[in-house]
């Protein structure tokens, strides 16, 4: 033991004075009521409260900081798990209204979903993933739970590709819902307007605008959209309607391809002189 110690002291004993002459150095300034050691004894527990604090509010801002970080990085994780919950609810509504949608219709549907949209002023155009291995065929009509979307006019293996209604290659026979006078609908590249009514035609705004019978490319009552404005210009006897798809072309992701084409002679008949129209003009 006393061995033990020995090699202790000889080891340590330079540390052990020097915090006995500390410890006793404390206590002589603890007790000494000299007025310039009660000065110094200030100073220098001033001094260590001082950089004490500084030490202090520099680990708490080191340790605020971290915990900051740690925060934005959870508020950024859970903004994106709530941003994809509202993305899956949405989609839940969508695909719900298109199921109660489907069982109102005899004709069977084909189930599709928007995968690239190519957006611009004259030809707006969806790409689906449903081709000719599920039936799709070009003149198919597309819709959601609100109305028409477009028509297919090409078709792979697995993907269709189809003209929307803001696309002036694509030109369909609708009407009046309420008077059932008949017009037809184009896109001029920034509107969806009504052509061939004549100023005496029974039409108001607000009335809704559906695909007529009249149509080989839609011959079902399809609901398209609704009048905004009629333009009455006195030196032209047809008035230029212009309305508002119910569709929202731009956010629409999930639609059904009607699998019926009435006539693909006379389809192509119709798609041909619209081709040739719009090539004159």
């Amino acid at each position: 033991m006393l061995k033990i110690f020995s090699n202790f002291w000889n080891k340590f004993k330079e540390y052990i004075v020097l915090v006995i002459l500390i410890l006793a150095s404390l206590f002589a300034l603890t007790n000494n009521n000299n007025t310039a050691v009660k000065n110094v004894r200030t100073i220098a527990f001033s001094s260590f409260a001082f950089f004490s604090n500084l030490i202090s509010d520099v680990t708490s801002s080191t340790l605020i900081k971290n915990e900051n970080d740690k925060l934005r990085r959870l508020n950024a994780k859970l903004m994106l798990q709530v941003n994809l919950l509202r993305k899956y609810g949405i989609e839940n509504q969508e695909l719900k209204r298109l199921l109660s949608l489907k069982s109102t219709v005899s004709y069977p549907f084909i189930s599709a979903s928007v995968v690239s949209k190519s957006l611009n002023t004259a030809s707006n155009t969806f790409t689906l993933n449903s081709g000719k291995t599920d039936g799709v065929k070009p003149g198919m009509p597309v819709i959601n739970d609100l109305g028409l979307i477009g028509i297919v006019y090409t078709v792979s293996d697995n993907y269709s590709m189809i003209r929307t209604l803001r696309n002036v290659n694509l030109r369909i026979t609708v009407k009046d819902e309420r008077s059932r006078v008949n017009a037809i609908l184009k896109w001029d590249g920034n509107d969806l307007i009504l052509t061939n009514i004549p100023k005496t035609s029974d039409i108001k705004i607000g009335d809704r605008i559906i695909s007529s019978e009249l149509s080989t490319i839609v011959p079902l009552p399809i609901p398209i959209g609704y009048i905004i404005s009629i333009n009455n210009k006195s030196t032209d006897i047809f008035n230029r309607v212009k309305i508002k798809s119910f569709a929202n072309l731009t956010s629409v992701e999930n639609v059904f391809i009607i699998k019926m084409i009435k006539s693909v002679q006379v389809n192509k008949l119709e798609l041909n002189f619209f081709k040739k129209e719009n090539s004159a003009n």
